[in-house]
């Protein structure tokens, strides 16, 4: 069997690009980390979206599931009576699959299961909500350092795309189809991010399927069944309203279940997290108020909570949160009051990879070197590397959450 390599860029610094671009509704200067892993995402969900849409004959004459098609494209076993069985007979899907397993094995060696074993040890009273915003679609992430949440609220500038149907995928594409979505996801899951500043625009030039095939493998990926996927939009006072496919949806529901077989929700909004964005319709920031408060997740967020034009969900997360998990990337150390917050930090910060450097913060760097941070032996953030990653928990003192002490 052919065997296909994911190469991976080993420094972050080389796999970049300088451009200037709007961000989140803002234009700012900044360079484009793994421009190449966003090219070849473009390219895998291109040939998704060709799949779905050219009027070819179709591979599978019956629908499947939702779970059905996260583990067909995550290269998992399927059932014998699956209307994808006879897909995982094609020599393309099997190498995929031998490839998944082995990026996920290594996965889980060299990130997950030292993640895992880091949560348990100073996470102790996570919180049922779970805010992690300008994530993309990265569960993977959310999960592995959140595995307890009920709600897990993802948001993003990336569109959410049609809900994907394997089933129909046009006879020839499968061996392309997942070629590229092997090496969209090759990167990302080595670099830890998942950051593509400039995808919204191409993906909505093109029509393409957005974040829904990568929200599915990692669902698949991290053990979870899809019981349910349904397009939501958000009403004025920020209720959930469900809406049928048009193209214009901008959130979807996915519901799911683990080992455990208790059923949680993941939502993902495609939105516009500047000030204003939230400002002009408001009603994501309200339906994020009625889930009570929760936890938060910031990382690979391009210093974006740093500047003014962030202030609005920045000031949501400190007044929403009983505790915020980042990189350096997140809320500025300086916007955590003493008597409101306490500061634990993990890892190693020494400044920000060179075309942040402007972002440098001194009292973060006066924090390491006078906290006793605890050391981390797993890679996360820009400096993806063991032993170069920082992650910052900050609790706050009038809640119960105990994070470890």
């Amino acid at each position: 069997m052919l065997q296909r390599e994911i190469k991976i860029s080993l420094n972050a610094e080389m796999a970049v690009t300088d451009a200037a671009t709007v961000v989140q509704g803002c234009r700012v200067r900044f360079y484009q980390p793994a421009v190449c892993q966003m090219r070849r995402l473009i390219v895998a969900a291109f040939l998704v979206s060709i799949a779905f849409h050219v009027s070819l004959p179709a591979l599978c004459a019956d629908a499947a599931s939702p779970d059905d098609t996260a583990r067909f494209l995550a290269g998992m076993p399927l059932g014998s009576d699956s209307p994808l069985i006879q897909l995982t007979r094609d020599a393309s899907w099997q190498e995929h699959a031998k490839l998944f397993d082995d990026t996920w094995k290594g996965l889980d060696e060299r990130q997950l299961s030292n993640i895992h074993a880091w949560t348990a040890e100073n996470i102790a009273d996570p919180r049922p909500v779970l805010f992690y915003f300008f994530s993309g679609p990265d569960f993977l992430y959310a999960n592995a350092f959140f595995p307890a949440a009920d709600t897990y609220v993802l948001a993003a500038l990336e569109p959410v795309g049609r809900i994907p149907d394997v089933a129909r995928l046009p006879r020839g594409l499968l061996p392309s189809t997942l070629h590229h979505l092997e090496s969209s996801l090759g990167n990302i899951l080595k670099l830890s991010y998942f950051i593509t500043l400039d995808m919204d625009s191409k993906l909505r030039q093109t029509q393409l399927n957005g974040t829904l095939p990568v929200l599915y493998v990692f669902l698949a990926r991290s053990g979870k069944t899809i019981r349910d996927v349904s397009y939501v939009n958000l009403k004025d006072d920020g209720t959930v309203e469900a809406v049928t496919g048009t193209g214009t949806e901008k959130g979807v529901k996915i519901t799911f279940s683990g080992s455990d077989g208790h059923v949680r929700t993941l939502y993902y909004f495609s939105t516009n997290l500047s000030n204003k964005g939230v400002r002009g319709s408001g009603s994501f920031l309200k339906f994020c108020g009625g889930l009570g408060t929760g936890d938060a997740f910031v990382k690979s967020a391009s210093y974006l909570l740093h500047g003014d034009e962030f202030s609005e969900v920045r000031n949501f997360l400190l007044a929403h949160s009983a505790a915020i998990l980042q990189d350096d990337t997140g809320v500025p150390v300086s916007d955590f009051k003493p008597d409101l917050w306490d500061l634990r930090p993990y890892g190693t910060y020494t400044s920000p990879i060179g075309m942040f450097r402007h972002n440098f913060q001194s009292k973060l760097k006066g924090l390491y070197q006078n906290g006793h941070p605890e050391p981390i032996n797993f890679g996360v953030g820009y400096k993806f590397k063991v032993n170069q990653s920082n992650l910052l928990l900050a609790v706050r003192k009038d809640t119960k959450a105990d994070a470890g002490q």
